[in-house]
């Protein structure tokens, strides 16, 4: 219980000072008025303290790390990409070969690519060099006239250390590319609001009813798999090829329906079971909707109940998130493109590994829209520079984390959800600064205050290197921009990727992260266990 003190103006004369038998009086008036006041306002809960201005905050976050053994093992490709088609709509393709982009890409290798998306199943393969000359009449890319022609052969070269073709494209081609694939950017979402679509669809089998008038049953999408199996193993180039699916949506009701029927036919057909899932409706999205650990959180109980359809016929079966978007609809400018959306992402990341599932695609790596890696000034985007320091510091196998004082103590009613998320991996052995044996953390805080996390057990005395990630710029969390540890993140004037450079911090210093803020912290030489061999 606190007793509140009101003080006079001025204090009073050594001749004016009330007689010493009154002061408890005095003081057992000023209890019975406060306990008065409390109850009839009905609040019981003591009153906030206010903290004299310098007054260090006591360190309450302890943390530690399991070394003996990994929880979780995923693929070497974690983190993987998406193309869509409709970069063939877009006219986009031929800029794939651009030096710049193509510098982009491979600093995010290994992983896998994926060449899908909306408008698979509208795509006709014909083997003709030009399509639209030969109709007479234009072609998915008629926008651009004899748009292939057009491009300056002269300026292709070949990367003879790398096998790849290299595209300088002339500025004038460039600007307009982009004014032309901004045009079918509208088309492409008037398509999609009045579900009419052109030739050139969904690939979930969920919503085949609403784009199609017609529903598939997961036992016969299962019978379709077997048989495509069958029809791909006598063919020598493809009877080793990989095959998964069914790419399903959120698992809602019907969407877990489908699943369990294609599970209980054809299981043992895929390698890996896929599925999609998008955060926000992109309409309706703003800026503070990537700092709810609500919204960050329902990603967790969809893995779960996929898990849960998935192991009752295949257990242990590789699940694969093949396609994750922070907004649908192509996203939102100045929101899904910027540092504020990166707590999703890295959240994903996090989560996804921590609970099991072996590869996640990310859509997409470049296009017209804003939920992309890379926006079409071939520009890499926050969620780029995430993704390169994830790439280059996450290793595959996932540690546990004990950490001490990250909540209080849970009242009745009240849900109190952790807005400091720790996760917890292998450093990445491709990476020579870092001998075998060193932890890498990554740190998201959602606080509007810096939380300091001191490290114990294991970790306790250890050289960390710090990877701070913050936003670049007057736009605050919208800024398209990033710094890493200060230093403003773009890529070098030859076209090259920039040196990612820590800040060495003192061993055994507290980590103070900053609000709002993510980050990674590399603890050296651990010598963890479960680190020190592939």
């Amino acid at each position: 219980m606190r007793v509140l003190c009101a003080f006079p103006e001025a204090m009073p004369s050594s001749n004016s000072r009330p007689p010493a038998c009154l002061a408890p009086v005095a003081l057992f008036l000023a209890l019975l008025l406060h306990l008065s006041l409390s109850s009839q306002a009905g609040d019981r809960r003591p009153l906030p303290v206010d903290r004299a201005p310098g007054l260090k905050e006591k360190t309450l976050i302890l943390l530690d790390v399991s070394t003996k053994n990994p929880v979780r093992t995923v693929n070497e490709n974690f983190l993987s990409l998406q193309l869509d088609p409709s970069i063939i709509h877009d006219g986009w393709l031929d800029f794939l070969s651009s030096k710049r982009l193509v510098t982009l890409a491979r600093g995010l290798s290994p992983a896998f690519l994926r060449f899908g998306g909306k408008r698979t199943d509208f795509l006709q393969f014909q083997n003709l060099r030009n399509p639209a000359k030969s109709r007479g009449g234009p072609g998915p890319d008629y926008y651009l006239k004899n748009y292939e022609d057009d491009i300056v052969r002269s300026d292709v070269a070949l990367d003879k250390q790398k096998g790849c073709k290299i595209a300088q494209h002339p500025d004038v081609m460039l600007e307009l590319q982009r004014e032309k694939a901004a045009q079918m950017h509208l088309v492409l979402l008037k398509e999609q609001f009045s579900n009419t679509y052109s030739n050139l669809i969904l690939t979930e089998p969920n919503n085949y009813r609403t784009m199609h008038g017609r529903a598939v049953n997961g036992s016969q999408l299962g019978k379709d798999y077997i048989q495509l199996k069958s029809l791909l193993q006598p063919i020598r180039i493809y009877s080793r090829a990989s095959l998964y699916g069914p790419n399903i949506g959120r698992p809602r009701k019907n969407v877990i329906t489908l699943l369990d029927g294609f599970m209980k036919v054809a299981g043992n057909t895929v390698d890996a079971v896929t599925w999609q899932h998008c955060y926000i409706d992109g309409r309706v999205v703003k800026v503070m909707d990537f700092l709810k650990t609500r919204l960050l959180d329902t990603l967790s109980d969809q893995i779960r109940k996929i898990q849960k359809v998935v192991n009752t016929y295949t257990p242990g079966k590789k699940i694969w998130l093949e396609g994750v978007v922070t907004t649908s609809a192509g996203g939102t400018n100045n929101l899904s493109d910027s540092y504020a959306a990166g707590f999703l992402w890295l959240n994903t990341l996090g989560m996804l590994a921590n609970q099991g599932i072996d590869v996640v695609i990310r859509h997409s790596f470049f296009d017209h829209g804003y939920n992309h890696l890379v926006d079409q000034n071939f520009n890499p985007l926050p969620d780029y520079w995430l993704s390169l320091l994830y790439k280059r510091l996450i290793g595959p196998k996932v540690l546990a984390v004990h950490v001490a004082g990250l909540q209080r103590k849970p009242r009745p009613g009240r849900v109190i959800r952790d807005k400091l998320r720790i996760y917890a991996h292998c450093t990445n052995h491709h990476n020579h600064n870092y001998v075998r044996g060193s932890i890498t953390l990554f740190i998201i805080n959602l606080h509007r205050s810096r939380k300091k996390i001191k490290l114990a057990g294991t970790l306790r005395d250890k050289l960390v290197h710090q990877y701070l990630l913050q936003p670049y710029g007057q736009e605050g969390l919208k800024s398209k921009s990033v710094q890493l540890n200060g230093q403003p993140l773009v890529m070098v004037d030859d076209g090259t990727l920039p040196e990612l450079k820590p800040r060495p911090l003192r061993a055994g210093r507290t980590l103070v992260i900053p609000p709002v803020t993510m980050g990674f912290y590399v603890v050296k030489n651990v010598n963890a266990l479960a680190c020190r061999y592939r």
